[in-house]
């Protein structure tokens, strides 16, 4: 049985990807991996098209023409037979002996006819370059291994939130929360993280530091001056989070604190790449992102400027260069860049 399926979206790969497919193929005949190749124009069409002759009960293919990294998603999505999902960029990797481990609790699990909708791990900022890296645990808002409700959460650190990068979704949770990505979009990782836990009812952490997020590599999506170029995609993806889930429905009080606590942050992000931007343009589209969600819920828009994200929407000048210190304090604090 394929336990998980493992997407692995791929754009001009190359040079990376066999150490991610390489600690993927240790799951054995448990796991399934889906490489997408954006259009690539370098090898990696090639590399994919190897594994899958080598490995043919476990590795899948799609080739596409580019249309980025929420396609790939979508591509994996579309292909998975897997009982769970998880979405592996190609520049990252999972430590084997904690992907042994999750799956040994997938099977028991499965053969116990535990329905589990969420599996909640650790994952790893990896500044390769510097030698150094930062784990995120959830060690306050969960009992290792204990299959919970949202109700039974506890409290997150500051640093602490849910990235795609910790998730392992049931695919049919995935399915029924009918996401699907955009095209020629970064940022998109964002609203996996987001849409569909209103669909999950039970979910387990598993205290493992499975995940390791690259960090550093020049031209990398999450690298600052990247992001500022891309600010428009951001907006865009910052936008979907705001429409994707009507907050007023969540069953769950925790769970909709976490959801408000989480567009936040991304409020955050695109008001600060907007302020360290500048000019009159960055400005303007930073108050219309407000602007927007004060239209659509007022009553959210006031929960949002007394938040973390409000901290970054401060009036005059002054309030500009404060948010700007605060951002680079916490940047040199969890160092997530």
């Amino acid at each position: 049985m394929k336990y998980i399926t493992f997407a692995v979206p791929c754009y001009n790969s190359e040079s990376y990807m066999d150490r991610c497919v390489e600690t993927l193929l240790t799951g054995g005949n448990r796991v399934e991996i889906v490489l997408v190749d954006d259009g690539s124009s370098d090898r990696t069409a090639e590399i994919a098209d190897r594994y899958h002759e080598k490995y043919p009960d476990i590795i899948k293919v799609v080739h596409q023409p580019n249309s980025g990294h929420g396609e790939g998603v979508n591509q994996g999505l579309r292909n998975a037979t897997g009982k769970y999902f998880k979405v592996v960029d190609s520049d990252d990797w999972l430590d084997t002996r904690a992907l042994r481990r999750l799956l040994d609790y997938l099977e028991y699990w499965d053969n116990r006819g535990e329905q589990v909708d969420l599996v909640v791990c650790n994952y790893i900022y990896d500044h390769l370059y510097e030698n150094s890296r930062h784990t995120v645990k959830f060690r306050s808002a969960f009992r290792s291994g204990e299959i919970c409700t949202w109700d039974d959460m506890g409290f997150f650190d500051p640093s602490q939130y849910m990235i795609m990068h910790a998730l392992i979704y049931r695919t049919e949770v995935l399915r029924k929360s009918g996401l699907k990505l955009p095209k020629h979009t970064f940022y998109v990782d964002n609203i996996v993280a987001y849409q569909p836990l209103p669909y999950v009812e039970k979910l387990c952490y598993l205290d493992l530091d499975l995940y390791h997020y690259f960090i550093g590599r020049e031209g990398q999506s999450v690298n600052e001056s990247v992001m500022m170029k891309r600010i428009d995609q951001q907006l865009k993806v910052t936008k979907i989070i705001m429409d994707c889930v009507d907050l007023s429905t969540v069953k769950s009080r925790k769970l909709e604190r976490y959801l408000e606590r989480f567009l936040s942050i991304m409020l955050a992000v695109s008001s600060i790449h907007l302020l360290m931007i500048g000019d009159s343009l960055a400005m303007k589209k930073r108050r219309a992102m407000w602007r927007y969600l004060e239209q659509k819920d007022p009553a959210l828009y006031r929960r949002m400027r007394l938040s973390v994200g409000g901290f970054t929407y401060l009036p005059s000048k002054l309030g500009n260069r404060l948010s700007l210190a605060g951002y680079r304090l916490a940047k040199k604090v969890v160092k997530f860049q």
